[in-house]
C-alpha cells in the first residue's frame, strides 16, 4: 500500500509538466519537475522494483508508475525534438546569424547534460553606477574571457518589480563571460517605494555610466544586447524599445510581460500571485485609476519598424506571466517586419532556466548564445 501511495504521489507531481500549477508551491515543484526529470524518474523507477515484491496493488502501481515516467520523460522528449530543428528555425529567423558557437554548446540539447552541474560562478566586481538622494545603485561586471573591447549583455532581474537583485540566477552570466561578452547584471529600484518608471531610468543610467567607463571595462559600446526575466525582462524590453541611446542591438525576453493592459485584464490566479496587486505597487495604482501609466509601460506600445531584433523564450505551463503576452508581442514583431525568434516549451513554466542543464535551460542557453552571434556577429567564441 506504501509503494502505491508513493507511486501516485508521484504520478501527480509529473502532470505538472503538462498541467498548469494550481498553487504557488506547486508551481515551485513545477520548475523541478520539469527540468530535474531524471532525479523524478529515479526516484519512480525505485518504487517500481518495490512491485516484485508480494504485495497488493502490485499491477496498479506499475501501471501508474510507468505513466508518470511518460510524463517526466516529456520535457526530455519534447526538448531533443525542439532542438533538432532549433538551428534552421533560428537561421530563418535572422539569415545573417553565424553559427560559431563553442564546442561544448555545438548542440541544442543533449541527454548527457541532464547529468551535469551547472557552470561554477565566475568572479564579478561590484560598481556603483548611480547615486539618488535616497539610495545607490549597483552593477555587477563579469569580464569576458576574450581580451580587447567586447560586446556586452546587460542583465536585468526578475522578482515582480519588487524583490530580487543582480545576484539572481548567475550562471548565465558565467556562460556568457566565457563565451566572449562582456556581462553586467544591474540592480535597479523597486516598488512600491520606487514606481515606474524609476527602473527605465536606472536601466539608462547603468548605460550612460558603462559609455563612460567603456574603457576601462572593455565594452565595445556598439555591442550592447539587454536580457531581463519576468518583470526585469519588461524593463528590458522596454528600454530596448523605447532609449535611443546608440548600442542597442537586440533584446532577450525570458518570459516576460509585453503588455501590461491586457495582462491586467487577465491576471494571474490569487492563490500563485496577487498580479492586479503587484502590478499596482510598480505603476501607482490599479489600472481604472491609472490607464496611462499601464500603456506608457508596455513594450507593444513603442514597437516600430526600427524596433530592435528580439528573443523570447516562453513557457506554455507558465502561471505567473501568461503565455499569451509573448503572443501578442510577436504579433506586434511581425506587424512591423521586425527580426524575432520565439523558443516555445510546451512543458516549461516561469522561471524554467533556474537550472541551465535541464531541458529548457539548455535549450535557452544555446538560443541566447546564437542570438547573440546574431545581432553582435562580430563576437568570436572560445573553444
Amino acid at each position: 500500500m506504501l509503494r502505491l501511495i508513493i507511486i501516485v504521489t508521484l504520478l501527480l507531481a509529473s502532470l505538472l509538466t503538462v498541467f498548469k500549477a494550481p498553487t504557488y508551491h506547486l508551481w515551485l515543484l513545477a520548475v523541478l519537475v520539469g527540468e530535474y526529470g531524471i532525479l523524478f524518474i529515479s526516484i519512480t523507477l525505485l518504487a517500481l522494483l518495490a512491485g516484485f515484491l508480494p504485495g497488493r496493488y502490485a499491477w496498479q502501481g506499475t501501471v501508474l508508475g510507468t505513466i508518470a515516467i511518460a510524463l517526466y520523460l516529456y520535457p526530455m522528449v519534447s526538448a531533443y525534438l525542439i532542438g533538432r530543428n532549433l538551428d534552421g528555425d533560428i537561421s530563418h529567423a535572422f539569415p545573417k546569424s553565424q553559427h560559431t558557437l563553442s564546442q561544448s554548446s555545438s548542440t541544442p540539447f543533449s541527454f548527457a547534460r541532464l547529468f551535469h552541474q551547472d557552470p561554477e560562478q565566475t568572479q564579478f566586481k561590484t560598481f556603483t553606477y548611480a547615486s539618488y538622494a535616497d539610495t545607490s545603485l549597483t552593477l555587477d561586471y563579469y569580464r569576458a574571457a576574450v581580451k580587447g573591447k567586447r560586446p556586452c549583455v546587460v542583465v536585468i532581474h526578475g522578482g515582480s518589480w519588487s524583490s530580487g537583485d543582480s545576484r539572481q540566477l548567475p550562471e548565465l552570466n558565467t556562460v556568457l563571460s566565457r563565451a566572449g561578452y562582456q556581462v553586467v547584471s544591474i540592480n535597479y529600484r523597486l516598488s512600491p517605494k520606487w514606481q515606474s518608471p524609476a527602473p527605465l531610468q536606472d536601466v539608462a543610467a547603468a548605460l550612460t555610466y558603462l559609455h563612460q567607463h567603456a574603457e576601462d571595462l572593455q565594452i565595445n559600446t556598439t555591442k550592447i544586447v539587454l536580457l531581463g526575466r519576468s518583470a526585469g525582462a519588461q524593463i528590458a524590453l522596454l528600454a530596448a524599445y523605447t532609449l535611443k541611446q546608440q548600442g542597442i542591438k537586440g533584446v532577450i525576453d525570458f518570459y516576460g510581460p509585453a503588455d501590461m493592459v491586457w495582462g491586467y485584464s487577465l491576471p494571474a490566479s490569487k492563490l500563485v500571485m496577487d498580479s492586479r496587486r503587484v502590478m499596482s505597487d510598480y505603476l501607482g495604482g490599479f489600472y481604472p485609476k491609472v490607464p496611462k501609466q499601464y500603456a506608457e509601460s508596455s513594450p507593444i506600445e513603442f514597437v516600430n519598424r526600427q524596433t530592435v531584433p528580439t528573443l523570447m523564450i516562453h513557457g506554455a505551463n507558465d502561471v505567473l506571466v501568461a503565455y499569451g503576452h509573448s503572443e501578442r508581442l510577436r504579433h506586434k514583431l511581425t506587424q512591423n517586419q521586425v527580426p524575432f525568434y520565439w523558443l516555445k516549451l510546451p512543458w516549461a513554466t516561469h522561471g524554467f532556466d533556474y537550472h541551465l542543464n535541464g531541458p529548457g535551460g539548455q535549450l535557452s542557453t544555446y538560443t541566447v548564445l546564437r542570438f547573440l552571434t546574431s545581432v553582435l556577429p562580430d563576437n568570436s567564441s572560445l573553444n
